[in-house]
């Protein structure tokens, strides 16, 4: 069976992906199919990560054993989960963390299983727009976050949480006698 998986990312709007992978390779296969679609090096740490319907974070598939014994949840390498492990059925969420500094990632979804097909080596189907760079500096992705707010009118300012006056005359009965 063959996994097509979809990724965008949330920095280049016109930027999309599309790899077909056999279900029975690893993670490892698709991270590497992954880096290799958008000319990425192979020289950073990456892990997925399994997510529900609203990318809220669940499972980890990590390159590398951190040594973080203390954690209760099973630790997930990519050169030793095959995808059909922990990938069930259509529409399964993923996030794939590129660059661990500044938590940047794209998104994924597996779109479609093809059943009775296999492949060998995963194949790029789709290429549409730049990749977002592989790594920011932290000063650099700070502006971008402050540029960011700006342009959807985020400044927090006075009159967004309203006057810093209150009257006591609005304040619930018996707050006066609430103990903190």
């Amino acid at each position: 069976m063959v996994y097509r998986f979809k990724l965008v990312s949330d920095e280049v709007t016109n930027f999309a992906r599309e790899i077909e992978i056999d279900a029975s390779a690893s993670f490892l296969d698709l991270r590497n199919a992954v880096l290799d679609s958008v000319g990425y090096t192979k020289d950073e740490m990456n892990s997925f990560f399994l997510c529900d319907d609203d990318w809220g974070v669940h499972e980890e598939i990590t390159l590398e054993d951190m040594g973080d014994s203390s954690s209760d949840r099973d630790l997930w390498l990519m050169e030793d989960t095959p995808l059909d492990e922990l990938i069930e059925e259509e529409g399964q969420k993923l996030m794939f963390v590129f660059d661990y500094l500044t938590e940047r990632s794209f998104f994924m979804e597996m779109k479609e299983e093809i059943p009775g097909r296999t492949l060998h080596e995963p194949v790029c189907t789709l290429k549409r727009g730049n990749a977002p760079r592989q790594s920011m500096d932290v000063e650099e992705f700070d502006a971008k976050l402050e540029e960011a707010a700006k342009k959807v009118g985020a400044d927090l300012d006075e009159e967004f949480f309203g006057d810093s006056q209150y009257n006591e005359d609005e304040l619930p009965e018996g707050f006066d006698e609430m103990e903190f």
